[in-house]
């Protein structure tokens, strides 16, 4: 639970004060907090460099048990960022040692040069975010999560900001589901399954929730859809999710990739590369963690999530390379690769989300290409987009939570690597490189005259190790980028 709290640090029991503390100079208003500061910065070893620790125990000038002071480096080189770490990492080591609840000291606004909503909101994300654990799958659960995280401020900022401990609440909840989903083992997630653990959650809240199975897959023509997932047993589904409040007038579609598990069909994947395979459906899952936090903070439009869910593996029955497909739009496509499988789901749940919602906004997120982490690295998506406008809003809303996002772009001339001789378009392009560019460019052939965004996570949807204010697994990205996104819409 996060919660902003004023304290009376000399009077009131406290059981565990953190201090984040600047090299150069103070950063907090609170003279008490001020005081213990400086006095931490005269003991030899401890400068307040980034990552300093330093533990007091039973200190005199607080009615604390321990108060612990956090190296942030020099006050010009601070943003947000470096306070949501730290409110993270504090969060997780709080964990590790077993502590139930922490007090942790604001810094000022008029210290610091960053606004006080910045720096709350990115210190509660931080916590909530950093306090989560995935460990459904051991037997010896040995940590516990923190009850009870406080935040030192002023009784007049806990009042000015009282709702903001819920409202970043809602939208962690939604990131960590996705984390969730993403981390789970396909085993334990085939499409049907994930359906309904996906269905079972959504309609806790105020969403209409829909399920499409493998009969009216067929039955709408999902052609693409079908093709990938012609070699598993595990037959495919459809989720949509609808978050429509009274007088909205936009509407804004997102479209998830929902692989459940890619070993790339009989383009099979080599064995390292098919590994983390299990998290080929983070696009889907983060948006569902975005439908999930929607409903939560109430926006004034119309959201709607459409998310394809598919298993691709190899068998007698499984799309060959060479085959033709009819995609739900009506074009029909040669597999040039059956490990291009993602545009292919999405581009059936696209032109369904057009066609059926008429939206004035659609986003699709997907781990799409490995050739978007050869281009921007692991911390980064690609955003490709047919409005600059939009793209631009999204690379905002990504450097605000750090969702990092880079503009690409989606040349014209880049169309003809996808012709094919026998159908309408391949769904690989026959040239090499460019890959991200042309799954883009597939991808545009089926949004219509729609304002449309594509979002590739290929590399930040997963990591392999532990970070600030994430476990290692699913990381949730697109959750936070998404909900601040809905706002500049």
């Amino acid at each position: 639970m996060l919660k902003l709290k004023s304290v009376n640090l000399k009077k009131d029991k406290v059981g565990i004060l953190v201090i984040p503390v600047c090299e150069d100079k103070d950063i907090h208003d609170n003279q008490t907090v001020s005081s213990l500061a400086k006095k931490a910065q005269k003991i030899k070893g401890f400068k307040g460099e980034k990552d300093d620790e330093l533990t007091f125990y039973d200190p005199d000038q607080v009615n604390a048990e321990i108060v612990t002071f956090l190296g942030l480096g020099k006050q010009g080189k601070l943003d947000t960022e470096a306070l949501r770490a730290l409110a993270g990492k504090t969060v997780k080591k709080c964990i590790q040692k077993e502590f139930s609840d922490i007090l942790i000291a604001v810094p000022s606004e008029k210290k610091t040069k960053l606004k006080t909503a910045d720096i709350l909101e990115v210190m509660l994300e931080g916590a909530c975010l950093g306090n989560h654990l995935f460990d459904k799958y051991k037997k010896e659960k040995k940590l516990k999560l923190l009850k009870q995280i406080n935040f030192l401020v002023t009784a007049e900022t806990a009042k000015k900001f009282s709702k903001l401990p819920s409202q970043v609440s809602a939208i962690c909840e939604g990131t960590k589901l996705a984390r969730e989903w993403v981390s789970m083992p396909s085993n334990d997630k085939p499409p049907a399954q994930l359906a309904k653990i996906i269905a079972e959650r959504a309609g806790k809240e105020s969403l209409k929730v829909t399920v499409l199975d493998d009969k009216e897959i067929r039955k709408n023509k999902f052609g693409a859809m079908l093709a990938v997932a012609a070699g598993s047993q595990n037959r495919p589904r459809m989720v949509i999710l609808e978050y429509r409040p009274k007088g909205a007038k936009k509407t804004v579609a997102l479209v998830g990739k929902g692989i459940t598990f890619d070993s790339g069909g009989l383009n099979l994947k080599p064995g390292g590369s098919m590994a983390e395979m299990k998290m080929d459906m983070a696009g889907g899952a983060a948006v569902a963690g975005t439908l999930i936090s929607v409903a939560k903070l109430k926006p004034k439009m119309n959201i709607i999530g459409v998310i394809p869910l598919v298993e691709n593996m190899p068998s007698g029955s499984a799309t060959r390379p060479g085959d033709i497909i009819k995609t739900y739009e009506g074009k029909t496509v040669e597999i040039g690769n059956t490990d291009a499988e993602g545009r292919l789901i999405l581009a059936d749940a696209m032109a369904y989300a057009v066609k059926k919602y008429k939206p004035d906004t659609m986003i699709d997120l997907a781990t799409l290409t490995g050739a978007c982490i050869v281009a921007l690295g692991e911390k980064i998506a690609g955003v490709f987009s047919s409005s600059d406008k939009l793209a631009n809003a999204i690379i905002s809303s990504g450097k605000k939570t750090y969702e990092r996002c880079w503009h690409l772009p989606m040349p014209e001339d880049y169309k003809e690597s996808l012709k094919s001789e026998f159908a309408d378009t391949n769904n690989i392009s026959k040239e090499g490189g460019g890959g991200s560019i042309t799954a883009a460019i597939f991808l545009s052939e089926f949004v219509g005259k729609t304002r449309w965004a594509h979002i590739d996570i290929a590399g930040p949807a997963y990591v392999r190790k532990d970070e600030a204010y994430c476990g290692a697994g699913g990381t949730g990205f697109g959750v936070r980028l998404l909900c601040d996104l809905m706002g500049k819409l």
